[in-house]
Parts: structure tokens; C-alpha cells; sequence
């Protein structure tokens, strides 16, 4: 906690902001892979912050998402085609 005392502020904002826009993109993924697009999920990032990765966790997925098909993580390749 000395470190980030002694250097001053600016770390303090950089991390803050690195952790909004990760918190935007981790919710767009999520959105998108539940089925909603991305737009949502960037936008609940953005005003909620990492408090949007737990909301689309918990978000239910539509039926025909590639959350549901496919799974949480994947890109589909090793996935059976039926």
C-alpha cells in the first residue's frame, strides 16, 4: 500500500480506468455470448462498471445462444454439428 501512496494519484486513476474498460468489454463478451449483442452488455459496463461482469453472469442466456450451444468459453470448433 506504501507504493501507491508514494507515487501519487495518477496510478490510482490509471487503474481505475483500466478496470472500467475491462469491466465494458468482459460484460460485451458476455452479452454477446448469451445471446444479446454486444451493445448491451458495452453499455451496463460502462455505467456499472466490474458490478456488469456479475449481472451478465447471471443474466439468463437465450435459448439458442451460443452460451447454451456452444458453452460459456469456445469458439465452436470442437463442438458435433447435428
Amino acid at each position: 500500500m506504501f507504493i501507491l501512496g508514494a507515487t501519487g494519484n495518477e496510478p490510482k486513476y490509471l487503474l481505475f480506468l483500466v478496470a472500467w474498460l475491462l469491466g465494458a468489454a468482459i460484460s460485451g463478451y458476455l452479452s454477446e455470448r448469451k445471446g444479446y449483442g454486444d451493445k448491451p452488455g458495452i453499455a451496463t459496463g460502462l455505467c456499472l462498471s466490474a458490478i456488469a461482469i456479475i449481472v451478465w453472469l447471471l443474466w439468463p442466456a437465450k435459448p439458442e445462444s451460443k452460451w447454451k450451444v456452444i458453452g460459456p468459453f469456445g469458439s465452436g470448433k470442437d463442438a458435433v454439428r447435428s
